[in-house]
């Protein structure tokens, strides 16, 4: 639920599945459960229905994923999005992919130039996965899952219901033991795992640039006449700038404040935070 762009970050993928012509969500919650849906609802607002899975014990990626299903009311293949990554990538190409090969399940894969710190997927020449490849060292590829499946019905159910299952280390490694038809969609458009503060200062950021805007200012937002604001920064809903600030590359969420004369470069203020006059900071986070 942390904006990204000046929306929470789920809405950015919820309305990619829905341009995708997907008809039905539930999102896996367990932290924080109840900040979803007083904001997304029943999706009516998006187009689209939502639904909510809540994990008392937080059940791993797999068994999350079988949580999740039981509330599906649709049939055919189910797309399942990791709640911490930004893509560009073609989700209609994938489902097309996905159907043409007849897969079980298909992993949108995209290459990095450094995959050491991400898990490395192996394919054969038909772009079948031949291999599943923890974090290491000297990885075989620069081919990596990024974080978008799409299964067949019948792959979710064999995930067992109510248990800590890892769809990484343990779904998917059977899956391949067991020949199923696991395929690779290889797509190198616009990628980022927002799973670090800078990581989602960057999310943020290349979103307003890929707006062709310098910066974005929310409703009711008010920058002073003498302050710059730059680099992709997001100025929250009634959050002030006040005299010959500068903000660049930064976000203030609504309601903060920066006062006269402060520079703040890479930088995040909580909702409704002060910064005083004179700070410069860098790299630093307000109010959390």
């Amino acid at each position: 639920m942390l904006q990204v762009a000046g929306v929470p970050f789920t809405e950015h993928q919820i309305l990619k599945a829905r341009d995708a012509g997907i008809s039905e969500i539930v999102l896996a919650t367990s932290f924080k459960a109840e900040l979803f849906e007083p904001y997304l609802g029943d999706g009516k607002n998006f187009g689209i229905s939502i639904k909510y899975a809540v994990e008392e014990v937080a059940l791993g990626t797999g068994g999350g994923i079988s949580n999740a299903a039981q509330a599906l009311t649709g049939t055919g293949p189910v797309a399942i999005f990791n709640g911490d990554v930004l893509s560009h990538h073609d989700l209609d190409a994938q489902f097309n992919f996905h159907s043409d090969k007849g897969a079980d399940v298909t992993l949108y894969l995209t290459k990095v130039a450094d995959a050491r710190a991400f898990g490395a997927v192996e394919l054969d020449s038909d772009g079948k996965v031949s291999a599943f490849n923890e974090k290491m060292e000297n990885p075989p590829t620069n081919i990596i899952n990024a974080g978008c499946y799409i299964f067949e019905r019948s792959v979710i159910d064999t995930i067992p219901f109510g248990k800590v299952v890892s769809v990484e280390r343990e779904t998917f490694p059977t899956l391949l033991a067991n020949k199923a038809k696991v395929f690779g969609f290889v797509d190198t458009s616009y990628w980022l795992d927002i799973g670090t503060p800078a990581a989602l200062l960057k999310a943020s950021r290349d979103l307003v640039f890929g707006m062709k805007r310098e910066f974005l200012a929310l409703p009711d937002s008010d920058i002073s006449s003498t302050s710059t604001v730059s680099g992709g920064s997001v100025i929250g809903r009634k959050a002030v700038v006040e005299a010959d600030a500068v903000i660049d590359s930064s976000v203030l969420g609504d309601g903060a404040i920066v006062g006269e004369r402060a520079r703040l470069t890479n930088c995040f203020v909580a909702p409704g935070f002060s910064v005083p006059s004179d700070v410069i900071a860098e790299n630093n986070f307000f109010g959390f």
